[in-house]
């Protein structure tokens, strides 16, 4: 509806009316990896080649815009709505300054916007160019968070390592691999590729109004 790229499907639940999107999901570093490769395949079908990164100022954006900005081998800039030719990095824009990313409705000259994990349930202000997932609750892998221990539960406290930190852990990571429960369709690299030359001339150049509907395809929600 606006221009979007989202690089990988959930692969739980797609039979059961997920359709490729998460309900509650743990994040991991591995996974945040895949989809910087991912974005990266991107970038190069559409032959866009942004000069920064620019970082927002909530952390975990700052981590993640780190991690891109090591991994693409670009300068690392702080975020300036009217940047041209830079790759703006959001991990979850409804933990983002939302006066802040209002500015972004707006697009600058060669400016890309990529979310991490974008929520189909409560879309953020402005609508990224390319999301890695969609989720209704997604949680950090430096976030707190809770485990079961021998049937009891017990609350894992945030990783406050600094950010240049968790960004390295983020390109120290392996290969990403979630097998689902085998309903889902595949999700090759090539299907994305594929996708993206096909939009190349149009990609990036629909409007940034806040999209309010979470689509036209029906899904299942976590309660």
């Amino acid at each position: 509806m606006h221009g979007a790229c989202l690089l990988t499907l959930s692969p739980w639940g797609y039979e059961a009316g997920m359709t490729g999107r998460w309900a509650y999901t743990q994040d991991s570093y591995d996974r945040i990896l895949h989809g910087l490769e991912r974005l990266g395949t991107v970038l190069r079908t559409a032959a866009v080649a942004p000069a920064s990164v620019s970082l927002l100022p909530d952390r975990s954006s700052r981590i993640l815009g780190l991690a891109a900005a090591r991994h693409f081998g670009l300068p690392a800039v702080e975020f300036d709505p009217a940047r041209t030719d830079t790759l703006v990095v959001a991990y979850d824009m409804n933990d983002s300054d939302q006066d802040l990313l209002s500015a972004l409705r707006e697009r600058a000259r060669g400016q890309i916007l990529f979310e991490h994990a974008t929520s189909w349930t409560d879309p953020p202000v402005v609508p990224a160019d390319v999301s890695t997932l969609l989720a209704q609750v997604n949680i950090a892998p430096w976030a707190e968070t809770l485990r079961v221990v021998e049937g009891e539960t017990e609350r894992v406290p945030a990783d406050e390592r600094p950010a240049e930190e968790l960004a390295a852990e983020i390109l120290g990571a392996g290969a990403y691999d979630d097998e689902g429960d085998g309903e889902t369709p595949a999700d090759p690299e090539e299907t994305l590729t594929a996708f993206v030359t096909a939009t190349a001339s149009v990609w990036r150049t629909g409007t940034r109004d806040r999209v309010d509907s979470p689509g036209p395809v029906p899904s299942s929600r976590f309660r």
